[in-house]
């Protein structure tokens, strides 16, 4: 059945490859950014599809169009670029939540929350499983992004129990692959950036600490099957891609890929920077039927093959 579908944040890297996915599945697709992080790059190739439609719109302010979902993705996702205004990226988090549960409320739309491990914060369980509460410091310097995205997650279950809203709450663990912003300040375009460029490659600490890495195309399809659920499934649910790697071997994977000559330097720690980050997918196997398909060499390979054409 073709559905009318909005996608807040829909010319970011998440957002963009999404719009391309609900286009291919046959949907017709509202994409709105305020172009914060996203780009028009990202989605000029959806441009001359007669049902793509821009938006250029600040989530932050109210929004009324009928559709039949809505995937708010729309929220500065990286520590560079969430730190650079943190008093704008609370209000993406929470006025973007309010008002989109506003609109899905007035037109009975379902709605799914692009949350994030980041709520979990620097965990002291591991693997993270959906019920642990997090260790978030509230007046860090990330506080801005998990605090925004915990009370955006708040705001959901309440409007859904409030007011019935259909709501649909997923986790978003580490995600790379084409499109990312070459100055995000993530480690994998960080490290793939470096390698190209024959510049150092930065670690920060002992480079000991983990990560597990979800290529996008995986990330979207657990996304379109969270959607798809029926509505007695609210979330949350984690996705992400469970395989761990310390981020000494990320660095050194993306010199032997590149064939680059970088060398690999070691700077201190930032700030409330988690050791660990790895999430239990058990819930998106057994209740999405989802698990991530692309190896990491794979995924990175890809990456690489469209920095390679994207950056100077």
């Amino acid at each position: 059945m073709k559905k009318k579908v909005l996608v807040t944040g829909g010319a970011g890297f998440l957002g963009s490859h999404l719009c391309e996915r609900l286009l291919n599945d046959g949907h017709e697709v509202l994409c709105m950014d305020n172009y914060f992080t996203g780009g028009k790059q990202n989605i000029a190739h959806l441009l001359s599809n007669p049902y793509f439609e821009l938006i250029r719109h600040d989530v932050t302010m109210p929004y009324f169009v009928e559709v039949d979902e809505i995937y708010n993705l729309a929220c500065p996702a990286s520590p560079i670029h969430y730190q650079y205004n943190p008093i704008k990226t609370i209000k993406t988090s929470v006025m973007g939540a309010i008002n989109m549960l506003g609109l899905a409320k007035r037109i009975r739309a379902k709605i799914l929350q692009a949350s994030t491990s980041e709520v979990y914060g620097d965990p002291t369980i591991h693997p993270q499983t959906e019920d642990y509460w997090g260790n978030v410091n509230p007046i860090g310097p990330r506080s801005c992004y998990d605090e925004g995205k915990r009370c955006a997650e708040s705001l959901f279950v309440n409007y859904h129990a409030q007011n019935e809203v259909r709501i649909k709450i997923m986790r978003i663990f580490n995600t790379y692959g084409p499109r990312m912003h070459p100055n995000d300040g993530r480690v994998v375009s960080n490290f793939i950036v470096q390698a190209l460029k024959g510049q150092d490659i930065t670690v920060y600490g002992d480079g000991g600490q983990t990560r597990s890495f979800c290529y996008v195309d995986d990330l979207i399809n657990g996304m379109v099957a969270m959607m798809d659920t029926d509505d007695s499934i609210q979330g949350p649910i984690n996705v992400g891609n469970p395989s761990e790697f310390t981020i000494l071997q990320l660095a050194q994977q993306v010199v032997a890929l590149t064939g680059s000559k970088s060398k690999i330097i070691f700077k201190s720690l930032p700030t409330d920077d988690p050791m660990q980050r790895q999430p239990d997918i058990t819930k998106a196997r057994e209740i999405l039927k989802w698990e991530p398909k692309v190896k990491l060499e794979e995924g990175l390979i890809k990456t690489i093959e469209y920095f390679k054409n994207t950056i100077s």
